[in-house]
Parts: C-alpha cells; structure tokens; sequence
C-alpha cells in the first residue's frame, strides 16, 4: 500500500511530507509502457501531484502539466484529496540513461517549459498558476513552484529508481515547508540538515525509506506523525463519460462513424483502457438525439 505521512516540528514552525508512492508509478508503467526516462519523468510527476493534492481540503482536484519542449512532450496528471492520481506522458518512449554509470536521465531532456498547477475547488471557477521550469528534474520544478507561487519556502526530493530490467524498483519522496513563526536560528538548522541530507536516491533505497527520510528532515529533533493516508493509481474513466463525449459530436458525425467505421473505439489517455462503441450503440446515439 502507498502511502504519505504529514509531519510536523516540535515547534510547529516546520511540516514535512514524506510519500512511498511505488505501486502508483508501477501500475503507471505498466499502464503505459513507459520506457526508463519516461517512466521516471512520469512517475516524478505523479508523486508532485500527490503532494500538491494533499496540501488541499474538501473535494478539491489538482491538475499537473510539465509543459516542456523537447523530447518528453507533456506530462499530465490529476489527483484529489483521496489519495487518488492518475497521469500519463505524451512520448513514453524516451529512454537515455548515462553511458558510464547507466544513471536514467531526465532534466537534461525535458527542454524550456512551464510547470502548470491547476486547482479546481468545485465551484466551477479553477485557479491556475504557472511557474517555468527550472531543471526540468520536476521535484526543483515543484520546490520552485511551492515558493514563488505559493510563497511557502519549501524544500522538495522526488525520484523513482528501476531495477536491473528498467522496471520501477522504488519511488517516493518528501516535501519540507517553513511555516510562519520559524526562528532564523531553526531555519538555519533545517538548510543545514536539507543541504547535508544524502542524496534521494540513497534514502529511497533504504530498507524502510519513510523512516529514512524522516530521520533526515529531523534530525535528532522532536516531531509528530499527523496522519498516514492512502495513495493509488486510479482513473475515473467510463464508458458512460466517453459516450457522452462522443453524442456531443453531433448526429451527422455519429452516422459517419456508424457507415464508414462500423463503430467506435477510444482510449483513455490517463489509464489506456479501451472502450468499443458497436453500430448498435452509435444508432441508438442517433436515435436518441432525434427525440
């Protein structure tokens, strides 16, 4: 079971997130066939939007789009605040890794772009914010965003590491934010901690990684686990929502599918599950729309 554990100092001037998302960029993979740098940047992005979601209160939904230029495309996702994320990338072919260490490379390749937040409250009036992007390696691009946008300093490790056969091993990470009323002596305290911390990679890998990285956020000093949620890959797609989809295309559309195609088949984006819409369906489609 994923999961992610909210935190906060003694003090209450700091609050941590810390996430084991590996089933969710493992189902991800397998769901889109990613190939290692895509599933990494996939998979990065997935666990952002996690974070972001949790931040939230109420039915709310955060929507991600890492907008770059170059070989990945776009990368979207979209989670609530019940632990629920779906996402996919638009080239899930992208597979560079570093010729001498075998390192899966991302930022170099995701290009010039804009890390997009959409927050949509249900209230039919979604708020948006736009930062560019950084690295490119999506946990700067998240940190980046957190600080400018949402003016909450924060500090932010995400990663998925694959095994030996390029399928997702582990994924995960943390978020740190300085909440109001922090001394400068605790904030010191805190860099001090970020900056010398080993590298994500490392504590991912360890035998229990949520403790790892409590334990490097913390250090030796006092904390209290706030909460444990539940995290999972989930679409929301159905064959009722693309039917509804398909009627708004109009009867002359409709016909033209029916007589030259002998159907309808779509393909969710997020999950990749296929939908089939026979003669049948696309007439009674038609009829439907001539009441």
């Amino acid at each position: 079971m994923d999961k992610l554990i909210k935190s906060i100092s003694k003090s209450g001037a700091f609050r941590a997130y810390v996430l084991d998302s590996t089933e969710t960029v493992r189902i991800a993979q397998e769901k889109h066939h990613t190939l290692s740098s895509s599933t990494v940047a996939l998979g990065r992005t997935l666990i952002a939007n996690q974070i972001l979601a949790a931040n939230q209160k109420g039915d709310s939904k955060v929507t991600v789009k890492v907008i770059g230029d170059s070989s990945f495309g776009h990368i979207i996702s979209v989670a609530d605040t019940q632990g629920n994320v779906k996402g996919y990338i638009q080239n899930a072919g992208v597979d560079i890794k570093k010729t001498s260490t075998g390192e899966v490379l991302v930022g170099p390749f995701m290009g010039h772009g804009q890390f997009v937040v959409i927050t949509d409250y249900g209230t039919g009036n979604p708020y948006t914010s736009t930062t560019p992007l950084v690295t490119g390696e999506i946990g700067e691009d998240l940190a980046f965003y957190l600080t400018e946008s949402e003016q909450t300093p924060s500090a932010v490790g995400l990663n998925v590491l694959l095994d030996e056969n390029d399928q997702v091993k582990v994924a995960g990470g943390f978020m740190l934010q300085v909440l109001p009323g922090a001394s400068d002596e605790e904030i010191a305290r805190y860099e001090k901690r970020i900056q010398e911390m080993p590298a994500i990679s490392t504590l991912l890998e360890s035998d229990d990684h949520i403790d790892a990285l409590l334990k490097a956020i913390y250090g030796d000093e006092d904390f209290k686990r706030l909460s444990e949620d539940e995290l999972r890959f989930a679409c929301d797609c159905s064959k009722e929502r693309f039917e509804a989809a398909l009627i708004t295309l109009g009867t002359d559309e409709l016909k033209a599918m029916k007589e030259e195609d002998h159907g309808a088949e779509i393909t969710c984006q997020f999950c990749s599950k296929t939908y089939s819409f026979t003669e049948d369906d696309l007439e009674e489609m038609i009829h439907d729309q001539a009441k």
